[in-house]
């Protein structure tokens, strides 16, 4: 029978079929955007165009043309023995042939993009293989490129007007068969623009775009559907040309159309960070977190000089790593610096934190970049040496550790659940009320909020100078809920804690502690927020560092320091009914024997066993940490600073600070700056624009304001060398904040690409908001083959 008639397929095999077919499309897909989004970026690296699938090649050609050809213009070109000549590529030729000439900085060599995406197999007409598989490198016979590209009919010139034809989407077969009118070009210019403000905003604001279910009858169809639908119901011309008005293949709704929004507004931003940098020597600062999905991201930002003199930290790129050995992300380093048509040749420092991985010496990070360029120089995460050097003290010390062991307990018990917070508050807010009416405290806008104790973070210590803060200004109403988990607490357990957090509170040993570090961390935490700044110098930072340590040095030294000190600590438990010891009696060591220690006073326990030696472990672990301050590089480029009226000004550094940098200063340029930096200073010290300078990035925008960064051009490319050098990779991590907030627990399924676009976006708001949405609209656009046509605007 079977013979005969064909077998009907039941419903549920039916669905099964449907989904899976559905699962199919969405897994081909996901394939395609992963091949398109990891295409190699040198000319070297690429398989042949005929190993893609048939099916995806115009999409793979497509994507290559929109980069456009690989054109590293800042790398240093190596010379090469051509007949007893040395030889080299040589940058204006990319002007000469700007559509299609490539060079591969792996080979060596350089490659014709039109050629490669559609050069047929003709054995050696238009050069063979050597302009898409081998490379031409006879850097003599520049009349090579010319001949390659030969005449009207040529190979090259047939495989150029393909390119130009695959880009023309008028000529496309899709576009020809609709015919549209100029009605329908507008129709959908309206909608796609539509559709990008939407995305747009759902970017700035860092917020998903689907939803759970995005049926028609669906409640909440997600942000992005939800958004155009308000936006259709506010604009009447938006209205007439969305959702059941517009063609079911052309709705600009879909999840693809959004991404490729998505897409184009990074794209069109990274372009707009690269045009700003253009050829300026800058500084990559790089580290790695794992995101909502356990996947290591690596981020990157890279530091330069704009032509305003203004120091910029750009975020560029981040990128999954599968390993995060040195090897791995030098690979991917690459990758992002051939995807940007950066050069590794123009790279001038390297900032990360202190990981093996990164700062090794051999086989670190750092070493592997050195080796290709030794001017890129290394220099430690400032705020993460501060970082080390505050834990370092806290392990250290036992008495400082068994305070902050403490003070964690404290601020676990007094915030372990929401009927204990709201005990601190209305304990907090009583006390308040009743300063504010004994005339204790000022009233006013903004004084006297309601707060809570603060929970120090694990990895950022400025935060415990915080939670110091906060015990203290709250000190009587955290007694107060400590006093009430002892009477009315459900667990035993809980009340003995209580009792004894109560008992150490009360001593005049923590009331000591609470103080001393409390001056200890405000001193650091004032370098600590410097350094958190975007645009911090290593000049100023070393100023900061040094002022950190005088500043801790004049606690230790100064006899009025110590008094004031004492005085606080006494007017703090007099208010506190804190039992005060007698300075003059005999220290009594707990858990010692008392016949054979020494026998000390409290006053020598106190000021030189605690206050002293805090303050001495500290200043030696800020000393070691920060010992890249006094190596030579530095050093030379403190004579930049204009302060004082330039005078940390030293000739004979500025010039060893030029020859740290021989890819910048030839040995004939360090000769003629010896004679410029004479009339250089005359010129800066006689002019009262300069006079009142503090900074070498201030000097550098008075340059740039005043026309004399021309005139002193050597300098100022000194100084730009300076201020590119990194200081903290703060800035690499709110990178990291901020992938927290667009890649959320909900969102924990977003791909790579599409975080990296999102983030792009979503933290570089103020490039982002200079482009416009035709610009995103074009290159979307240009993307793939659209059903619907833009019309032609003059």
């Amino acid at each position: 029978m079977k013979r005969y008639f064909k077998k009907v397929s039941r419903p549920e095999e039916t669905s099964s079929s449907t989904k899976n077919n559905v699962d199919s499309e969405s897994s081909k897909k996901d394939e395609l955007e992963a091949i398109l989004d990891n295409l190699p970026s040198d000319p070297a690296r690429r398989k042949r165009i005929l190993d893609y699938d048939p099916n995806i090649r115009d999409q793979v050609r497509r994507r290559y043309l929109l980069k456009g050809p690989c054109q590293p213009r800042n790398h240093e070109f190596p010379q090469t023995l051509l007949s007893g000549t040395k030889r080299r590529f040589v940058p204006s030729w990319f002007d000469e042939h700007l559509e299609w000439l490539e060079y591969s900085i792996e080979n060596d060599a350089v490659f014709c993009l039109c050629c490669y995406l559609f050069k047929p197999h003709h054995g050696d007409q238009g050069g063979g293989d050597k302009f898409t598989c081998k490379g031409f490198s006879n850097w003599k016979n520049k009349k090579g490129l010319q001949d390659h590209v030969g005449g009207l009919g040529s190979v090259h010139n047939q495989a150029l007007l393909n390119c130009q034809a695959l880009m023309n989407q008028k000529q496309h077969l899709e576009s020809v068969i609709s015919r549209q009118l100029e009605s329908s070009k507008n129709n959908y210019y309206t909608l796609l623009n539509a559709s990008i403000d939407c995305v747009l905003f759902l970017l700035r604001q860092g917020l998903a775009f689907r939803g759970h279910d995005e049926s028609e009858f669906s409640n909440n169809r997600g942000n992005f559907l939800e958004l155009l639908e308000f936006l259709a119901e506010h604009n009447d011309s938006v209205k007439a040309v969305s959702f059941e008005n517009a063609p079911r293949n052309l709705q600009l709704t879909s999840p693809v159309i959004q991404k490729d929004i998505i897409n184009a507004a990074a794209v069109e931003t990274l372009n707009a960070i690269m045009f700003d940098m253009g050829d300026a020597p800058f500084s990559i600062l790089v580290d790695e977190a794992r995101d909502h999905s356990v996947k290591e991201q690596m981020a990157v930002v890279l530091r330069y000089v704009d032509n305003k003199g203004q120091v910029i930290e750009r975020f560029v790129g981040i990128q999954h790593v599968k390993s995060t050995d040195a090897r791995s992300l030098k690979l991917a380093i690459d990758e992002l610096f051939s995807r940007n048509g950066l050069s590794i040749s123009n790279l001038r420092g390297q900032g990360y934190d202190g990981a093996s991985n990164m700062q090794g010496e051999f086989n670190g990070l750092k070493a592997l970049i050195l080796k290709e360029n030794d001017c890129a120089f290394y220099v430690h995460c400032f705020a993460h040496q501060l970082q080390l050097a505050l834990i370092a003290l806290a392990k250290n010390h036992v008495l400082v550790a068994s305070f902050f062991f403490l003070v964690t307990r404290v601020v676990n018990i007094v915030g372990a659940s929401c009927k204990r917070r709201d005990l601190l508050r209305e304990q907090q807010q009583n006390e308040v009320m009743e300063a504010l009416h004994n005339d204790e405290l000022l009233s006013g806008r903004g004084l006297n909020q309601e707060t809570t104790v603060k929970r120090p973070g694990d990895t950022r210590w400025g935060s415990h100078y915080g939670t110091l803060l906060s015990i203290i200004s709250m000190f009587s109403s955290t007694i107060k809920v400590i006093e009430m988990i002892i009477e009315d607490g459900t667990y035993p357990d809980q009340r003995g804690e209580g009792n004894l957090l109560l008992a150490q509170m009360q001593s005049f040993d923590f009331i000591f502690c609470l103080f001393l570090m409390r001056q200890v961390l405000g001193v650091t935490n004032d370098l600590s927020q410097a350094l958190q700044k975007n645009d911090q110098d290593i000049v100023n930072a070393m100023d900061l560092v040094k002022a950190c340590k005088q500043q801790l040095q004049t606690m230790r030294e100064d006899e009025c320091e110590w008094d004031n000190f004492l005085d606080k600590v006494y007017s703090f438990c007099g208010k506190h009914g804190i039992r005060i010891p007698n300075m003059d009696d005999v220290f009594v060591a707990q858990g010692k024997s008392q016949r054979r220690a020494e026998k000390i006073t409290n006053l020598h326990h106190y000021r030189v066993e605690v206050f002293y030696t805090v303050i001495d472990r500290q200043l030696s672990d800020l000393n070691d940490r920060f010992n890249e301050v006094n190596s030579e590089l530095l050093v030379c480029v403190a004579s930049l600073s204009p302060d004082n009226l330039f005078s940390a000004f030293d000739k004979q550094k500025l010039l060893r600070l030029a020859k740290f940098y021989p890819r910048d200063f030839s040995e004939r340029d360090v000769l003629s700056l010896e004679d410029k930096l004479d009339i250089y200073l005359n010129e800066m010290r006689s002019n009262s624009e300069f006079s009142q300078l503090k900074g070498i990035g201030s000097l550098a925008k008075k340059l740039v304001e005043t026309r004399k960064h021309k005139t002193h051009a050597s300098v100022y490319k000194l100084l730009t060398l300076a201020l590119v050098l990194p200081v903290a990779t703060a800035s690499v991590e709110r990178v990291f904040s901020a992938m927290n907030i667009v890649k959320n627990p909900l969102r924990n399924r977003m791909g790579d690409q599409w975080m990296n676009d999102s983030l792009l976006v979503y933290i570089e708001k103020d490039i982002f908001n200079s482009i416009g949405n035709d610009a995103i609209m074009q290159r979307f656009q240009n993307m793939r083959t659209r059903r619907g046509q833009l019309p032609s605007r003059s």
